[in-house]
């Protein structure tokens, strides 16, 4: 027997009409590539999606099913593409300014989208690929200066096609299962695979994301959304903070620590998120200038790799300012955990406090996740055992679009993450590294991850990163990459190895430091494991 519950889909259009409806008044500022701060409301938004969405129906020919890329700085304008191209039912696909031509090219015609919109300053990078691109029809220019001009052909000017639009549209009905955002990843290991989000899945990620227990956001935030537009629909965010009522500040390509800062004292932030790369310069630049008075900022949320507990330990000893670390991929949508102590840590040291949260956390309501270890059974939830992490969920992926992806799942659908991990008794899952990052010396298995967290808690370490090379004895050692906060700074390998030895096993600790001036990174700002190797992996300092 079915409940006697209305059909009520999802979508996109139920967040932007609940934005409106509730929250008209609060604010989307934006402090745009040419310097200029914009703002308007919640209101304001509504009405231009609307005007978007008769451009891109009755101008430039955007049907149900059509993929609309973007190519795009955070800011207003791209947080109303976020809306109106899946609220016509087109599907929104956020390109990652920051990959190879090579990789851009490629999944412009993977995805075969239709229109670009793009910011004036990224225009360059595609003007390089046009003459490839396959099904590209029109571009429409965002932001441009009154000089602007162009090789790429079939124009628009995104503020010329909006002013000439009525506010008024009827959103079509949508099935909360029909497609609404396309992200691709990094392409790391190979070519970019393209992940592509329901309304329904954006819609209860969003949803949840913004609760208590995790984003924990409210209509008092105000929120910097530092998490790039292009990657993973900058972490559902744009969604959430309708959801919740929390006004949105978007720094476009503002994103030097400083600029940060700025924003953050200017706009009396209250929550942000950001990979650990940007915290780590935002904290070294806190400290050269501590800022007076002190920040409003309360908590920063982090994803893309390991917050290193030196770092929640700084940045809240210092400045009081709250690290919560959080985990997911492209292919959930992406966060999956995060960590937040319970009543029953409150007793704790503060030392086993910080411990459990540099741990990723435990998973959302709606998501589920198993450790597999060496032997196919699901590993007992000690905190010790390691395997693979496996999720499934309401955002989690089935498949890769347009690519046959088996390996990627289980027999039984689980999606094979690629993290090694271990899962504590109280739920606590903790990311020891990834599959292809671990190191095995001598038969025995040495987790990069926790080497780099424990080089970074050094007093004279600013970054710190950890590959395998090819060693005679031992098949692989570790090596250490290393930045010092200061510049000529140096710290011996002896000293090195007597500051691990409190932690690790002599086996575990490398016998080599390499000391370079930046580690090097990936699109998205974490630490380009791939290009290290490349750099280091034969072991030729």
């Amino acid at each position: 027997m079915e409940g006697l519950i209305m059909d009520y889909p999802l979508t996109t259009t139920t967040i932007l009409e609940y934005g409106n409806s509730a929250f008209k008044h609060k604010k989307i500022i934006s402090h745009l590539p040419n310097g200029n701060r914009h703002e308007y409301t919640f209101g304001q938004l509504y009405k231009r999606c609307k005007q978007l969405a008769n451009v891109l129906t009755n101008k430039l020919g955007i049907t149900k099913g059509d993929m609309v890329g973007t190519f795009a700085w955070n800011h207003h304008q791209h947080v109303e593409l976020y809306y109106g191209i899946p609220g016509i039912g087109a599907i929104c696909h956020t390109i990652n300014i920051r990959l190879s031509s090579q990789q851009t090219e490629f999944i412009i015609n993977h995805s075969e989208d239709k229109v670009i919109f793009v910011d004036a300053s990224l225009v360059p990078l595609l003007e390089k690929i046009a003459d490839k691109l396959e099904t590209v029809e029109q571009y429409i220019i965002m932001n441009a200066p009154e000089n602007f001009s162009t090789s790429l052909f079939n124009i628009f000017h995104y503020e010329d096609l909006l002013e000439r639009q009525l506010e008024e549209f009827e959103w079509p009905t949508l099935n909360e299962n029909d497609a609404c955002g396309m992200c691709y990843t990094s392409g790391t290991t190979g070519l970019p695979k393209g992940v592509l989000y329901t309304h329904r899945s954006t819609y209860l990620h969003a949803l949840t994301i913004s609760t208590p227990n995790a984003a924990n956001y409210d209509s008092s935030d105000i929120v910097l959304l530092i998490v790039p537009q292009f990657h993973v629909m900058a972490w559902g965010y744009p969604y959430l903070c309708l959801i919740s009522g929390s006004n949105m500040v978007l720094p476009s390509s503002n994103l030097q620590p400083e600029a940060i800062i700025s924003i953050l004292k200017e706009e009396k932030i209250t929550k942000a998120n950001g990979v650990p790369t940007i915290w780590m310069g935002v904290y070294e630049a806190l400290k050269k200038n501590p800022p007076k008075p002190k920040l409003a900022l309360k908590e920063y949320l982090v994803g893309g790799s390991a917050l290193p507990a030196s770092l929640i330990k700084g940045m809240e000893d210092d400045f009081g300012i709250r690290g919560v670390q959080a985990w997911g991929m492209t292919e959930t949508s992406p966060l999956g955990t995060v960590s937040r102590l319970q009543s029953h840590h409150r007793d704790l040291s503060p030392e086993e406090k910080i411990k459990i949260r540099a741990k990723q956390g435990i998973e959302f309501p709606g998501i589920e996740m198993r450790v597999i270890g060496n032997d196919g059974s699901v590993a007992d939830r000690d905190g010790k055992t390691m395997g693979e992490l496996q999720v499934k969920g309401a955002w989690v992926i089935k498949s890769y679009f347009k690519t046959n992806n088996r390996d990627n799942f289980t027999d039984d659908g689980w999606f094979r993450t690629g993290d090694v991990s271990t899962v504590d008794s109280d739920g606590y899952m903790h990311i020891t590294d990834r599959t292809k990052d671990l190191i095995k010396s001598g038969g025995e298995w040495i987790s990069s991850v926790a080497l780099e967290s424990a080089l970074m808690s050094h007093p004279k370490v600013k970054e710190a990163a950890v590959i395998a090379i090819p060693d005679e004895k031992w098949a692989e050692r570790p090596l250490a990459i290393i930045v010092m906060r200061v510049r000529d700074e140096m710290v011996s390998d002896e000293d090195f190895k007597e500051f691990l030895s409190r932690d690790f096993a002599n086996y575990q600790i490398p016998d080599r430091y390499v000391f370079v001036e930046q580690v090097p990174r990936t699109s998205v700002g974490k630490f380009d494991k791939k290009e290290i190797r490349r750099l280091y992996a034969k072991g030729e300092l």
